[in-house]
């Protein structure tokens, strides 16, 4: 494995990042790539093809310069493997909790909670994606967002015409009780996915800004339910739980396209 460290003086921000990032996609000899923005420099590890990685970056102008190359046995930064480790476990909280809310969903008949565990779904997608995005090539997170962008896509579609057919049908009242205290767990979760990336130091890398958006928006989802559940009581009615639904169905058809935007 081989170590080439760049300086790239007019790196400053993650837009310059992505930049590099989708400039060095197809280089399979890349391991992976280690960012440090405020010190303006680059390591790559690769093993081989130096003199093809240095022309794609200069080419960028840049005004980036080769630091030195070496060998060495470094296979994965401390860094990576804390983003790796954070990017797990937040996949593991939005999986467990889109189980739970697609099994509470379907028993309490909540179009909303079946609708979030969706939403839930689409972000274990956008960290899977993200844990491919650590370090280095793109090729394989490019082929998985598309694949999980159609997913998504299917399943909201399939939400929908679940939602009109309960709409224009005569169906039970969702169990309220249900859908609120879910939500307020999920929400729980949701705020703890947020603490752990604003723990994290890695938190302004692009991937990382992603993963951190789709989570921000969660939490407003999560007040949405638990409105809707409290107005069904209230009002004696499904409507507001098949809103929410919608609504939600929407955000995940645009989570969707923006995922296979990252596949192009």
């Amino acid at each position: 494995m081989n170590k080439t460290i760049f300086e790239i003086t007019k790196m400053d921000c993650p837009s310059e990042e992505n930049l590099i990032r989708m400039k060095l996609d197809g280089i399979s000899s890349i391991a992976h790539l280690e960012f440090d923005l405020p010190n303006r420099t680059l390591t790559v590890f690769h093993n081989a093809e130096s003199d093809r990685i240095e022309k794609a970056i200069i080419e960028l102008n840049l005004g980036a310069k080769k630091v030195s190359t070496k060998q060495t046995d470094e296979t994965d930064s401390i860094e990576t493997t804390n983003q790796k480790k954070l990017l797990w476990s937040l996949l593991a909280i939005n999986f467990s909790f889109f189980i739970i809310e697609m099994t509470t969903g379907l028993i309490s008949k909540s179009m909303g909670l079946v609708a979030d565990s969706l939403d839930m779904l689409a972000d274990s997608f956008v960290y899977g994606i993200s844990l491919f995005a650590v370090g280095g090539s793109l090729i394989k997170k490019k082929r998985i967002a598309k694949l999980a962008g159609y997913f998504q896509i299917a399943l909201a579609i399939i939400g929908f015409i679940e939602v009109l057919r309960r709409f224009f049908g005569d169906e039970k009242l969702p169990d309220f009780s249900t859908m609120i205290i879910i939500s307020i767990f999920a929400l729980v979760a949701n705020g703890i996915c947020l603490y752990l990336f604003q723990k994290s130091k890695s938190k302004e890398e692009v991937h990382m800004k992603a993963s951190m958006i789709f989570t921000s928006n969660d939490v407003i989802i999560n007040l949405g339910v638990i409105t809707a559940g409290l107005m069904v009581n209230w009002l004696n009615s499904n409507k507001p739980d098949l809103i929410i639904g919608s609504i939600v169905f929407v955000l995940v058809v645009q989570g969707a396209i923006r995922i296979l935007k990252l596949g192009k």
